[in-house]
């Protein structure tokens, strides 16, 4: 059997990435359905954009790729920092303080076999499937279709 991957990015997630390496850490190298378990069962609220991100990627791998569901684990999983939006607030003496709200970009990659007996189409195979089941219809003439009308 051949073994693909698969990637899944969640791009500015308004969360730290501090707190989402925490549970990154956790589900590294884990199956895919487990780790799905194991966030769900966490009180961390970075599990959730956490577990729809591996499901996303899950779906990826199934209708994209016709991987295994059962056999797909976490190969990579990593979180980077993405942009800062910086907010002030006041501080003694009319001075300000800057409040740092970051973002978070995470990326997903899951590993597993190939499903036995779903193996994909090529274009070009569906393409002439899609000719011989719909014949264009014949192109007429302008002056024919307004005397038609007429």
């Amino acid at each position: 059997m051949e073994t693909m991957t698969t990637t899944a990015h969640l791009r500015n997630l308004r969360m730290s990435p501090r707190k989402l390496r925490l549970l990154v850490d956790l589900v590294r190298g884990a199956g895919a359905s487990q780790a799905v378990t194991q966030l769900q069962f966490s009180h961390k609220i970075a599990a959730k954009p956490l577990v729809k991100l591996i499901q996303s990627a899950m779906a990826n791998a199934a209708h994209n790729h016709n991987l295994d569901p059962e056999s797909l684990r976490i190969r990579e999983a990593y979180v980077n920092a993405g942009s800062i939006m910086y907010r002030f607030t006041p501080r003694a003496m009319g001075r300000s303080a800057p409040i740092r709200k970051r973002t978070a970009h995470i990326t997903v990659v899951l590993e597993g076999m190939v499903a036995e007996g779903k193996a994909k189409k090529k274009k070009t195979e569906e393409k002439k499937e899609e000719s011989n089941e719909n014949p264009k219809s014949e192109i007429r003439n302008p002056k024919e279709i307004q005397n038609s009308k007429i």
